[in-house]
């Protein structure tokens, strides 16, 4: 008896493929910005740029940055296999730029007043990954 397997019905767990060379860049302390320019497909890159925004108080700034990592992070999801909905979970590194890209626009979002955003990126993340939901609070 496989002790994973999904027995609710849900589609299985959308895991992505790693992206060596940035992710290494940016663990290596390269700027994210420079990883972004290089590589505008990784997610981890555009989520950190969001969250310096952030933390700068730059909510608009933030919010363009996230808004790309997580539209970059869904075209990824879709290539591998998700259909929309679905487990997208935390523990597997690849999958965090997207999910920090999502926990970021949502911060954004919400700073800037865009409620309805704010919440739908919110139940997105807890719904995706109740993990990362709670790694990134």
């Amino acid at each position: 008896m496989d002790l994973h397997a999904n027995l609710l019905g849900e589609p299985p767990a959308t895991r992505l493929p790693d992206q060596t060379e940035p992710r290494e860049a940016l663990a290596a302390g390269s700027a994210p910005s420079e990883v972004a320019a290089r590589h505008p497909s990784h997610s981890a890159a555009w989520a950190a740029l969001a969250e310096r925004a952030l933390e700068a108080g730059d909510p608009v700034t933030a919010y363009a940055y996230a808004r790309t990592g997580y539209h970059r992070g869904l075209d990824q999801l879709r290539r591998a296999g998700w259909k929309g909905h679905g487990p997208v979970p935390w523990d597997h590194e690849p999958n965090r730029g997207f999910l920090r890209a999502l926990n970021a626009l949502a911060r954004a979002a919400g700073e800037i007043g865009e409620s309805e955003e704010e919440e739908r990126c919110s139940t997105f993340l807890r719904e995706s990954s109740p993990e990362a939901a709670d790694a990134l609070s």
